[in-house]
C-alpha cells in the first residue's frame, strides 16, 4: 500500500509501498479472466443499444446476495425514508443507534448507479462499521432506470438530514462509500456546503468513480490494467444513462468543484485500478483547496477489495485503516 499525503497544494506524494500478499497476487488475473470476462460483456450489451438488458442483468445480483450474511454479532434494524430504504447495523457492543447518538458511519454502496444495495453491501459495511467502532446507516438510494443521478444525490442529502433530524452531531458523522457510492459520498458533502448544512466530521472513499467524463480514465495505462472494471461500462453508463439530451453537466461530478471546506479525507484505491485517476484527482482537488487528504494506493488490489476481507490480508488491512481513520475524527 502507498500512501499519499497532501498537505498543501502538490502532486501526491508517493512513499514506499508495500507489496501485495500473495492472495491479492493471485486475485488479479483470477477476477481478470471471470468477473472481468462478465462485466466486458455486459458493457458490449449496453454498448450495442441494448442498454435497458444491460440494466435489468445487472440487477439480479442483488436478490442471491442476501446469502452475504453480516458478522455474526451484527444488529440490523430497516428504516424507510422516503422513496428508499436503509438500514442501521451495530455490532452487540455497541448501543442501539436509535436510542443513543453517539456517532454514525453513513455509507452509499458502489454499482455504477445502476446496481447494488443493501444486500450486496451489508457485510462490508457492517464490517467497516465495526473497525470504525460506530453504527452503520447502510443507504439503499434510488439508482438507474428508476432515478437520475440528481435524484440519487437527493436521497444521500435525506438519508444525512435524516441522521441530523435523530440527533446526531455533524462532527461525529462519517461519510463513506465505495465506487460509485464513494464519488457519491464527495458528491453529498459538497451538496451539504452548497445547502448551507453543518459539514460532517470526515469523508473517505473506496475507488470512488467521481468524473462521468471518461476522457482522463481512457487516456490512463489502467484502462488496460484494471482486473475486472472495463472503462467501457462506466462510458455506457455516463453516456445512455447520465446524461440528459446527450450532455453531462460537468458540474455532477466531483472532480470539477472547489473543495474548499470539506472535512479530512482518506481516499483508498488499487494501483492497476481504471479508477485511480478519479482518486488521483479527488486528492488533487483537496490539496489545493488545503483539505487534509491521505491517499493509500493499494499494490494490485482489484476494485473494491475489501469485499474479500474474509481471504486476504491486504483487505482485512484496509478495512482496519478505514476504521482508525474514522476513530480518530470522532475522538
Amino acid at each position: 500500500m502507498t500512501t499519499a499525503a497532501l498537505p498543501e497544494a502538490s502532486s501526491p506524494i508517493v512513499e514506499p509501498s508495500n507489496r501485495a500478499g500473495i492472495g491479492t497476487r493471485v486475485a488479479h488475473p483470477l477476477l481478470r479472466g471471470t468477473v472481468g470476462f462478465g462485466l466486458a460483456t455486459l458493457a458490449l450489451l449496453g454498448g450495442n443499444g441494448r442498454f435497458e438488458q444491460m440494466l435489468w442483468l445487472s440487477r439480479l445480483i442483488e436478490l442471491p446476495a442476501a446469502a452475504l450474511v453480516p458478522p455474526n454479532g451484527t444488529k440490523r434494524r430497516t428504516v424507510q425514508l422516503g422513496n428508499f430504504r436503509a438500514e442501521w447495523l451495530w455490532h452487540n457492543d455497541l448501543p442501539d443507534p436509535r436510542q443513543q447518538q453517539d456517532s454514525a458511519l453513513l455509507y452509499f454502496h458502489g454499482g455504477g448507479y445502476i446496481s447494488g444495495g443493501l444486500n450486496t453491501h451489508r457485510r462490508l459495511v457492517a464490517k467497516i462499521g465495526r473497525a470504525s467502532g460506530m453504527p452503520a446507516f447502510n443507504v439503499d438510494y434510488r439508482h438507474l432506470p428508476g432515478a437520475h443521478f440528481t435524484e440519487t444525490l437527493d436521497d444521500a442529502v435525506a438519508s444525512y438530514k435524516y441522521l441530523l433530524e435523530q440527533g446526531f452531531q455533524p462532527e461525529r458523522i462519517i461519510v463513506s462509500g465505495d465506487s460509485a457510492g464513494g464519488g457519491l459520498a464527495f458528491a453529498l458533502v459538497l451538496a451539504i456546503r452548497e445547502r448551507g448544512l453543518p459539514m460532517p466530521g470526515g469523508l473517505s472513499a473506496i475507488a470512488p468513480w467521481a468524473d462521468f467524463d471518461p476522457t482522463t480514465r481512457n487516456a490512463h495505462p489502467n484502462r488496460h490494467r484494471d482486473s475486472y472494471i472495463p472503462t467501457r461500462i462506466l462510458e455506457t453508463i455516463a453516456r445512455r444513462g447520465v446524461a440528459l439530451d446527450g450532455e453531462l453537466d460537468p458540474m455532477w461530478s466531483p472532480v470539477n468543484h472547489d473543495f474548499t471546506g470539506l472535512p479530512p479525507v482518506l481516499i483508498q484505491v488499487g494501483s492497476t485500478e481504471c479508477l485511480l485517476p478519479d482518486a488521483e484527482m479527488l486528492a488533487l482537488r483537496c490539496a489545493e483547496a488545503n483539505v487534509p487528504v491521505r491517499l493509500q494506493v493499494w499494490d494490485r488490489a482489484p476494485h473494491v477489495h475489501h469485499v474479500a476481507a474474509d481471504l486476504l490480508s491486504d483487505a482485512r488491512a484496509a478495512i482496519n485503516d478505514l476504521g482508525q481513520f474514522h476513530r480518530q475524527i470522532v475522538d
